[in-house]
């Protein structure tokens, strides 16, 4: 702002003082102007016709003349010496300012051969026109030489300044303008960017043991915008820490125990050849369940990644007979395929049936031998759209209330559990969980009718060819 008020003030200097040199310029030639013409048509008052002598030309001219404000109009006549002899018409000047107390440069111009000009002197600028009167045809004498001229002077100093002062005005005006606006900027600034600084504040505060802090927001700008999105990533910040600790604390709890199994075992051995065997089942076991574990924890890492699935067309009937077969091989129960939906939609057959294998295998585990187990798929038709459905169901003691809603979470088991003994860590269904949710579905948990439990994969789909068809082995 300080530039463009500058450039603003030099500019209009720069358009006043052409406006003087216009001025003066107009005034230059319109003096002289007038000389020509009354040289070439003016009457001696006296004698009656045209003028004979340049004194007398120049006499009478100069007393019918009035010079305006810093204006000389000057009267010259050639003598035997350099210097002119001077007739003058003008207003009075301070002393030491007027032209014609120079003798100088009245003599300078006199002799000039040009018919305009600017003279520099110590005590002011001098714009100046003549008009050279000489002998010949038309002129005043017949000697054929210069006998004398008009001269318009015009000092420029006090036009000037009243430009210099304008520009001393302006640049004046435009401090005070610079500073009242720097002023208010600087308050206005100062509260716009206030969020910004608290979201400095903030961000500097946090600590990855302290994510409570927030920013207040206020208003409906961009700069309330800046403080809600940062207020939102605060909040994920802070639940990917609790669910990263509390994921930290199930997992070396739930490896502390087959170590410390481990670890027993092997300072108790003794040299016993059926202990020291029976020992290493046990440790064998144990390493087992913990490679289980790291290997289903990694595959929970990997489920954050945007390539966790890669979705392909799949016919779910097919999908679901393979899922049958392979769930048929994982304990002796009364397999039944309930029905399969005749329908292409976009999943991953891998991640599905390695989903449905884990909702099986959770099946038998709270199953006895001979109990009836069901597998299907189907297709529903909901308000938010067309769904495809996995499901497995079992005939088992079903879930407790207080373990349904906790049931998908990380290192969660049920209290009901009968049937085969769990070796597992409380981390398949979180898996399955996390297949769902890769395909933008959820898995679901719901009775099943006659008793026990259905773990159903819900999953968008495109448009089904057929409804869902019961099927019976």
């Amino acid at each position: 702002m300080a530039v463009a008020l500058v450039a603003v003030a030099t500019t209009t200097r720069s358009i006043l003082l052409r406006d003087v040199d216009s001025r003066i310029s107009q005034l230059l030639t319109q003096e002289t102007g007038e000389f020509a013409n009354f040289v070439a048509q003016g009457v001696d008052p006296d004698a009656g016709g045209r003028f004979t002598n340049t004194e007398r030309l120049l006499d009478v001219f100069l007393q019918r003349q009035y010079s305006d404000p810093d204006e000389e109009l000057l009267g010259l006549l050639r003598t035997g010496d350099p210097r002119p002899r001077l007739l003058r018409q003008s207003r009075d000047f301070p002393p030491g300012t007027a032209l014609h107390q120079d003798p100088a440069s009245v003599t300078e111009i006199f002799a000039s051969d040009a018919s305009s000009g600017t003279l520099t002197r110590s005590e002011g600028e001098v714009a100046w026109a003549k008009v050279p009167i000489t002998a010949g045809p038309g002129g005043t004498d017949r000697t054929g030489r210069t006998e004398g001229a008009f001269v318009v002077a015009f000092h420029t100093d006090r036009e000037r300044a009243v430009a210099d002062e304008t520009f001393r005005l302006l640049l004046a005006i435009s401090g005070v303008a610079l500073l009242m606006t720097t002023g208010i900027g600087w308050a206005v600034a100062g509260r716009i960017l206030a969020p910004v600084r608290v979201v400095r504040a903030t961000a500097a505060q946090l600590t990855e043991q302290d994510l409570t802090r927030r920013i207040p927001v206020q208003g409906r700008d961009d700069i309330a915008a800046l403080a809600e999105t940062f207020n939102g990533m605060l909040d994920r910040l802070e639940r990917a820490f609790a669910v990263q600790r509390e994921f930290v604390d199930d997992a070396g709890h739930e490896l502390r125990t087959p170590i410390t199994i481990v670890r027993g075992h092997l300072e108790l051995m003794g040299d016993d050849p059926a202990e020291r065997e029976e020992t290493v089942r046990l440790v064998t076991e144990e390493l087992d369940r913990m490679s289980r574990i790291v290997e289903d924890l990694l595959l929970l890492a990997k489920a954050e990644r945007p390539d966790f699935v890669a979705p392909e067309p799949v016919q779910v009937a097919e999908l679901t007979a393979d899922v049958f077969v392979k769930a048929r091989a994982l304990g002796e129960r009364e397999w039944v395929l309930a029905e399969v939906a005749d329908a292409k939609a976009l999943l991953d057959p891998q991640r599905i049936t390695q989903a449905m294998v884990q909702l099986a295998q959770n099946a038998v585990q709270h199953t006895r031998r001979g109990e009836r187990v069901a597998v299907g798929s189907c297709v529903r038709v909901r308000a938010s759209g067309v769904r495809i459905e996995l499901y497995v169901a079992d005939s088992g003691p079903g879930v407790q209330p207080q373990d349904a809603a906790v049931i998908f979470e990380r290192f969660r088991r049920g209290t009901a559990r009968r049937g085969a003994r769990a070796t597992g860590a409380g981390l398949g269904l979180s898996i399955v969980q996390a297949i769902a949710e890769g395909h933008q579905g959820r898995a679901e948990l719901r009775p099943t009718e006659g008793g026990g439990a259905t773990f159903a994969l819900v999953l968008d789909a495109t448009a089904p060819t057929t409804e869902a068809t019961p099927h019976t082995p």
